[in-house]
This record gives C-alpha cells, sequence and structure tokens, in this order.
C-alpha cells in the first residue's frame, strides 16, 4: 500500500538554493493520492470537537474543502488581502522567506464561541497557520486545532504554535 510521501514530488532547490521543495501538486493529480490525504488528515482529527474548517488560500482550501463536504462542515476561506468582497478582518504576518503578506476573513465568518479547524498544506515556519488563528480569535472564535498535510519539522513551526493543537500527515525532519 502506498504512503502519502510516495504522491509528494521533492524538487532540488526551489525556490532557492539548499530547499528541498515538497510539491504536493502530485498528491492532488493523483486520485488515490488525493484520497489518502484526506482519508488520513481528517483520521487525525476524528477525535476532535469542532464546529468550522477554515482553508488558507489556495492548497488550504482544496483540503478543507473536500473534508468540509465529507463531514458536513461549513467551510470558511482566509484569503489574501483584497480577495474578498465583504468586511473583512485582518492580520499581517511574516513569510518562510522574509516576505510581509496580509490574511484576511470575513468578518461575520466565525462566531464567538464556534471552533474552528484550521487546514493548509503545508507548516513550516508556522506564519500563516498562526495568522489564521488570530483571524480566528480576534472574531471570539476558539482554534480547536490545526492540520497540515506536511509538515517541515526543521523550521520549528510546531514549536512557534505550542499553545494549539497541530496535526501533521507526513512529517520530514527537515527543511
Amino acid at each position: 500500500m502506498k504512503r502519502i510521501e510516495d504522491y509528494v514530488r521533492t524538487i532540488p532547490d526551489f525556490p532557492e538554493k539548499g530547499i528541498m521543495f515538497r510539491d504536493i501538486t502530485t498528491v492532488i493529480q493523483s486520485a488515490e493520492g488525493f484520497h489518502l490525504a484526506i482519508d488520513t488528515m481528517q483520521d487525525l482529527v476524528k477525535d476532535l470537537d469542532y464546529d468550522i474548517i477554515a482553508g488558507a488560500e489556495s492548497r488550504g482550501f482544496i483540503f478543507g474543502a473536500a473534508m468540509a463536504y465529507n463531514l458536513n462542515k461549513p467551510m470558511v476561506l482566509i484569503r489574501k488581502k483584497g480577495k474578498l468582497p465583504g468586511e473583512t478582518v485582518a492580520v499581517d504576518y511574516t513569510l518562510e522567506y522574509g516576505d510581509v503578506t496580509t490574511l484576511e476573513m470575513h468578518k461575520d465568518a466565525v462566531k464567538p464561541g464556534e471552533k474552528v479547524l484550521l487546514v493548509d498544506d503545508l507548516l513550516a515556519t508556522g506564519g500563516t497557520i498562526n495568522a489564521m488563528a488570530q483571524l480566528v480569535e480576534k472574531q471570539g472564535g476558539e482554534v480547536a486545532g490545526m492540520l497540515v498535510l506536511l509538515e517541515l519539522a526543521g523550521l520549528k513551526g510546531r514549536e512557534f504554535l505550542e499553545k494549539y493543537k497541530v496535526f501533521s500527515a507526513v512529517t520530514y525532519e527537515g527543511k
């Protein structure tokens, strides 16, 4: 039986020298790989209590939406600045390679007390998923957990997120 890792393509020296880029497009291009990824991710959080799934643009949408459909849960979109049509809340954060960017969520997407599972494709330094958590908490929501397909343990994102429950389907030891 194949593992998720068997569907992940590794591209050396992208986007810069010394980086081993873990490409998840090959996971979702395979019906079997995508099915395995979603089943594995859902299984990791099967005992977690949450009301809503929130996914980050754009790859978090892929995994989050599939899970929301399967589990009959609402799906909240967290997007880059200026992409949502309604009133939003925003958080600035730093990306893995040093650039600062902004994430937004509709102001009415999470109500006080609602428990939210945050879903993304990758945990590297933890900046993106931490910004997602800040958006949920700004609205009075509770982060029930953080779920990613891949984790790059060498970048210590899990340590940065120590106050949250973090789940990853696949962990790579390096960067």
